[in-house]
């Protein structure tokens, strides 16, 4: 299978020619071989990289956590305990965003029900979700209600 040119790699990789490109500039990929007339040209190490690369990328790792796990795939000598490690790091953010996402959808719930409650159809200016946004942040309890009255004058 030697021998593919870029738009080839990015079709069997799903992954695009300005993304090659990049991962090339930046070391993650090797600079490719060239044709005669300047076009990069690419093996099956290149697809089973870039395939590694891309497939790390959609697990969210930044591109300095791929670049330690493609060094890692490349030296014999390293121990596969700092993949884990370098997991367990990652999986530790993505908890935390989680958590985050999960206040968020807490709040969002809160605006969506005190709208329902309060104002549903009424007039734009006098929207509880529009007057909740422009005071900042809104505190949520853990059963997703609101601590304060939902129209601001009722207790």
């Amino acid at each position: 299978m030697d021998g593919l040119k870029i738009g080839m790699l990015a079709k069997r990789t799903g992954t695009n020619a300005p993304t090659i490109r990049y991962y090339e500039e930046i070391g993650l990929l090797r600079s490719a071989d060239r044709q005669a007339g300047g076009q990069r040209v690419y093996g099956d190490a290149d697809v089973k990289r870039l395939s590694f690369i891309r497939r790390c990328r959609e697990f969210g790792f930044s591109i300095e956590q791929v670049r330690s796990l493609v060094e890692l795939m490349q030296d014999p000598t390293q121990s596969c305990v700092h993949a884990r490690d370098l997991a367990q790091e990652h999986l530790i953010t993505v908890r935390a965003k989680l958590a985050e996402l999960k206040a968020l959808e807490r709040s969002i719930a809160a605006f969506v029900a005190s709208c329902d409650t309060s104002c549903a159809g009424g007039p734009g200016p006098e929207c509880v979700i529009l007057d909740d946004l422009s005071k900042g942040r809104i505190e949520v309890s853990s059963s997703s209600k609101r601590r304060r009255s939902p129209c601001g004058t009722c207790s």
